[in-house]
C-alpha cells in the first residue's frame, strides 16, 4: 500500500479530515525522515508505514485537545509532535526546540522543502531559552517525568497557558508528586489507529 492510501486509511479510522495539501505535507515529512534518518539517525522507526502510525498519527490525535495559537515543542527531536501538529494547525505557530544541531538542521530542511511558514526551529537548551510573553501551550513527548518537564519548562507558558505532556502509561505517583503550584486539569486517553499501546495526554496548568 502506498503512503497516501495508508494515511487516508488511518485518518478515516481516527475521524480526522485534512486537505490534500496537508496530506502531501505529512507524507513529504515522512519521506524526509526516511531520507535523513540514514545519516542522522533521527528515529529508531525505519519503516515509512510505521512512521505514519507512530509519528504522524501519534502526534495529530492530540490536536483537538490543544487551546491557543502559540506553542513550543520542547525536546522536539526530529520535529515530533511539532511538525505534524503545525501541518494540521496552519493558523498556529510552533517553536521547535532542541539542543542538538543536527536535528535543527533537519528541521530547517523540512521547513524549506514543505513550505512550513509556521514553524521556528531553534537550537537551545530549554532552561536557557528566553521567553517573551509566554506560550499558549508547552508540548512535550520526550521527557521522562512530568516533574522534570515542569521544573525545566516552568518559565515557558503564558499566565493562561498550559503544559501538554504526551505520555504512554500513566503512573499515579507521577501525578500525585507534582509541585503544588501545578494543577492537573485532565488526563485524556488517546486512541491511535493501529497502535496497540497506551497513549495519554496530561494537561497541566499553573495555579
Amino acid at each position: 500500500m502506498d503512503l497516501l492510501s495508508k494515511l487516508n486509511q488511518l485518518l478515516a479510522k481516527a475521524d480526522i479530515n485534512l486537505t490534500d495539501k496537508q496530506k502531501q505535507q505529512l507524507i513529504g515529512y515522512v519521506e524526509l525522515l526516511v531520507k535523513w534518518n540514514k545519516a542522522y539517525n533521527l528515529t529508531s522507526v525505519r519503516d515509512p508505514q510505521q512512521m505514519l502510525i507512530r509519528h504522524i498519527m501519534d502526534s495529530i490525535v492530540v490536536n483537538g485537545q490543544l487551546n491557543g495559537t502559540t506553542f513550543i515543542d520542547v525536546g522536539t527531536g526530529p520535529g515530533l509532535p511539532g511538525v505534524p501538529l503545525a501541518i494540521v494547525r496552519p493558523e498556529s505557530h510552533f517553536v521547535l526546540l532542541d539542543s542538538l544541531g543536527k536535528r535543527i538542521r533537519f528541521l530547517k530542511q523540512v521547513q524549506h522543502e514543505l513550505g512550513l511558514t509556521n514553524i521556528e526551529p531553534i537550537q537551545s537548551r530549554v532552561e536557557e531559552y528566553p521567553v517573551g510573553s509566554g506560550f499558549d501551550g508547552v508540548i512535550s513527548r520526550a521527557f521522562a517525568s512530568l516533574d522534570d518537564m515542569l521544573s525545566w519548562c516552568h518559565h515557558l507558558p503564558s499566565p493562561t497557558g498550559h503544559f501538554y505532556a504526551l505520555k504512554g502509561m500513566i503512573h499515579n505517583d507521577e501525578i500525585t508528586s507534582l509541585p503544588e503550584q501545578f494543577k492537573v486539569e485532565s488526563i485524556i486517553e488517546l486512541e491511535v489507529p493501529e497502535l496497540d499501546e497506551q497513549r495519554h495526554l496530561v494537561k497541566i496548568s499553573i495555579k
